[in-house]
């Protein structure tokens, strides 16, 4: 009887470790994705950010281009 409990024992002890282990690993795995996924969405506000700048940019010369060509034609009359 004490052989067959403490094969039990044994068993259990086993399969909660693995259990354990496995759980451990799945964490991992998520913890990963995770950070992977931050990384992809830290690229994608970057860029983004860097259109929207653009886009600015471009909207300042326009307005500037057409305050020249403003002044410049008041300078001529």
């Amino acid at each position: 009887m004490k052989k067959l409990t403490l094969v039990v024992v044994a068993v259990l002890s086993s399969f909660l470790y693995s259990c354990r282990e496995s759980t451990r690993e799945k964490t991992e795995e998520a913890v990963e994705s995770i950070g992977e996924d931050i990384e992809d969405n830290a690229r994608e506000v970057g860029r983004e950010l860097k259109e929207g700048a653009e886009e600015i940019d471009n909207e300042l010369e326009e307005e500037l281009d057409e305050l020249d060509r403003t002044n410049h034609n008041e300078e001529i009359e």
